[in-house]
């Protein structure tokens, strides 16, 4: 089945997972657009791990792997994994500010978009626990895999989004996944992803080590 959306050689096993729950969901595999990339300026690429296109909307998901406990604050930059009961802590970039930057740029292909509604679905798989998590904005959902049904259901009963030309934006995603085979394109972003990764961890080590 998820073959009939994308490459199983391409993205993670839990966005694998996520494909298949929005299938047997009954969302059809042409709505589905997995690994897209979109210029964000400044020569630099955004990667959205999966997009949904829907009759109230587009939904953009970011897939989280974590374990142990996390906060967070919808405003701050920076959530925290605590792991052994609090012995290890680590900081990683507010995956709601993350989803958002991503949505930002998919509006910026089309004009048409900045006129539908979007919804932002950050979803943990693993072993994790989302404590004291605060200040989610409207139209973001912040969930467990297991909540995907719910969560579908939910924004799925909001009224039909004003679409002018569907067939844009259908076009659109399609091409935001092409880029995802340029060869050049994925190594560009991983390379800027790679040097903002070393950033933070040099983060993580000084707030462990001070």
């Amino acid at each position: 089945m998820i073959e009939s959306v994308t490459s199983l050689e391409r993205g993670t096993q839990s966005e694998h997972k996520l494909i298949l729950q929005l299938l047997k969901f009954g969302i059809s595999p042409k709505a589905i657009f997995h690994d897209l990339y979109f210029p964000a300026g400044n020569g630099k690429y955004s990667q959205s791990d999966i997009v949904v296109a829907t009759k109230v909307g587009i939904i953009v998901f970011e897939v989280k792997d974590y374990s142990g406990w996390i906060f967070g604050n919808g405003n701050y930059r920076y959530w925290t994994q605590v792991l052994s009961k609090g012995k290890y802590k680590y900081k990683f970039y507010n995956p709601i500010k993350q989803n958002q930057k991503h949505i930002e740029v998919i509006k910026r292909q089309l004009t048409q978009l900045n006129n539908i509604p979007f919804y932002s679905v950050i979803v943990f798989y693993g072993n994790c626990k989302l404590k004291q998590i605060q200040d989610i904005p409207n139209n973001v959902f912040l969930i467990y895999n297991s909540d995907i049904t719910l969560t579908l259901k939910s924004i799925l009963s909001n009224i039909p989004a004003p679409y002018t030309n569907k067939y844009d934006i259908v076009t659109t995603l399609k091409q935001g996944v092409k880029n995802g085979q340029n060869l050049d394109i994925v190594i560009s972003h991983i390379s800027s992803v790679a040097n903002y990764s070393f950033d933070t961890d040099i983060y993580n080590w000084l707030n462990n080590s001070l």
